[in-house]
């Protein structure tokens, strides 16, 4: 059963149909995927053009590296570089989500023309940011970032601490319609527990909520093609495929050209073809 619409802006986005993709836009000089803008405010408003072009379901704008390792970023800085971008980049045509775990980078966001918060600590770096989902009532995606590479169960742990998260965001008043759930892969987790993960990933069906992964040009990828992180495209591909076949509502994605195209392969394959997608409804064959 598909997860229910979640109202975003003015607008609602349905699940169920096809898997949605989110660009991924890093205003930050650092970026793991080395596609850092270093807050060059013309240069996202020309790639989120190019995205929502390609087929970007949602941008996503963050200010600050989350890799493992990476430099710490006052939030004055992490302002500077998230706003004046999410201010332009809100007129691009396509909701604009804020990749942040700051409540007051998030509610600047939100004032800037974001209409989705996407916070990797679930909920627990900044003690205001439930409360600020919960006043302004928009979507938010919690991800579990936990260290789970010592779990002897890596998705019975991830899913319980979802359910948690859940529950706490409930509790501080979030509407759960609104709540989307990410299992951190690429975050605390081996190599082996990340591919669990993608195999596993169904399991999350039973949180009731749209399911978001971020695999685009993730470490595991390059440590199994034994490849540099501008190469890892065809690794990326692949767990796009692997993880819409068992489930995923939504997909990050550095490149959004491909990837949509991959999402609507599998989607063919997995939920059926669109009305009038198929050259051959009734009869002959597709040999071309």
């Amino acid at each position: 059963m598909s997860a229910p619409p979640i109202r975003c802006g003015g607008s609602w986005i349905e699940f169920g149909r096809r898997t949605l993709i989110m660009g991924i836009i890093n205003m930050a000089p650092d970026s793991f995927a080395g596609d850092g803008l270093a807050g060059d405010v013309g240069a996202a408003e020309a790639r989120g053009h190019e995205m929502a072009e390609a087929g970007a379901d949602l941008l996503d704008v963050g200010g600050r590296s989350t890799r493992p390792g990476a430099s710490p970023v006052d939030v004055g800085e992490e302002l500077r570089r998230t706003i004046p971008a999410v201010r332009r980049l809100a007129g691009v045509g396509v909701p604009v989500s804020v990749d942040t775990f700051s409540a007051r980078v998030a509610s600047e966001a939100l004032d800037a023309g974001a209409v989705m918060v996407n916070d990797v600590s679930g909920l627990r770096a900044d003690p205001g940011m439930a409360a600020l989902v919960s006043r302004t009532g928009v979507p938010v995606v919690v991800m579990d970032w936990d260290d789970r590479s010592r779990a002897r169960d890596v998705m019975h742990e991830t899913a319980a601490f979802l359910r948690e998260r859940i529950g706490a965001a409930t509790a501080a008043g979030i509407a759960a319609t609104q709540i989307v759930v990410d299992p951190g892969y690429g975050f605390g987790l081996t190599l082996e527990q990340n591919f669990e993960v993608l195999r596993r990933l169904g399991e999350l069906r039973a949180l009731g909520r749209p399911i978001l992964i971020g695999t685009s040009r993730k470490g595991s990828i390059g440590r199994v093609l034994n490849l540099p992180v501008h190469e890892r495209l065809e690794g990326t591909a692949a767990t796009v495929a692997v993880a819409i076949m068992n489930g995923v509502d939504m997909v990050r994605a550095h490149d959004v050209q491909a990837i949509a195209r991959v999402a609507r392969m599998t989607d063919a394959i997995v939920r059926g073809l669109p009305d009038g997608a198929a050259r051959f409804r009734n009869g002959g064959t597709d040999a071309t």
